[in-house]
């Protein structure tokens, strides 16, 4: 009985854990502490996106042709059965220059353990999928999941996956580029603080 005790008290604080990054702060943040957050996010960007080219140097034509993209920092925990992340980004349109800053969270279920931190990079061939994107948030659970593909083709997308018609996805660990998606469960949207 003891056993079962332990075991459900674990997948509640991993539960609360995973809520309560997702949450973020409860009280307004001040001017100072929105451009400091916007500057971090920035810097995030530039950073990820210098690391990518130097992984995938064709991933700078695919970005630079295409209708825009965005670029998200992630870190996630998971704690046997349940596990959850949170994870912020910027979605930017190559036409108008116009930045949208964002948020993301995550749940997992299935037997696991550890933290995980990792960047995304979503690209988007057309306005009409990036506007989608950014206006109505992106919901990606089991369905996307399972329809994502390495391209391993070569050319202007060689180690991005195809999420959806005109939707690329490049995933940065620590060791660089990975070819199987673990954003699983995920939800994308305006960060309400920061536009």
């Amino acid at each position: 009985m003891n056993h079962n005790r332990l075991f459900t008290a674990v997948i509640a604080v991993a539960l609360l854990l995973s809520f309560a990054m997702a949450s973020g702060p409860l009280q307004a943040a001040s001017k100072e502490d929105i451009r400091q957050k916007k500057a971090d996010i920035r810097k995030m960007q530039s950073e990820t996106l210098a690391r990518l080219y130097n992984l995938q140097p064709s991933a700078r034509k695919a970005i630079s042709s295409s209708a825009g993209y965005a670029v998200f920092s992630n870190f996630s925990t998971k704690i046997f059965l349940a596990g959850g992340g949170s994870g912020e980004g910027i979605a930017v349109s190559n036409e108008s220059r116009k930045e949208t800053f964002m948020k993301m969270v995550e749940l997992q279920a299935g037997l696991g353990l550890g933290i995980k931190k990792f960047r995304l990079v979503w690209v988007f061939e057309n306005q009409s999928v990036l506007n989608s994107f950014i206006n109505s948030g992106w919901e990606f659970g089991g369905q996307a999941t399972a329809a994502a593909q390495a391209s391993g083709q070569g050319g202007a997308f060689a180690g991005a996956m195809s999420i959806s018609p005109g939707v690329w996805l490049y995933q940065l660990t620590d060791d660089g580029l990975a070819l199987e998606l673990t954003a699983k469960g995920t939800k994308y949207y305006k960060d309400s603080d920061l536009n």
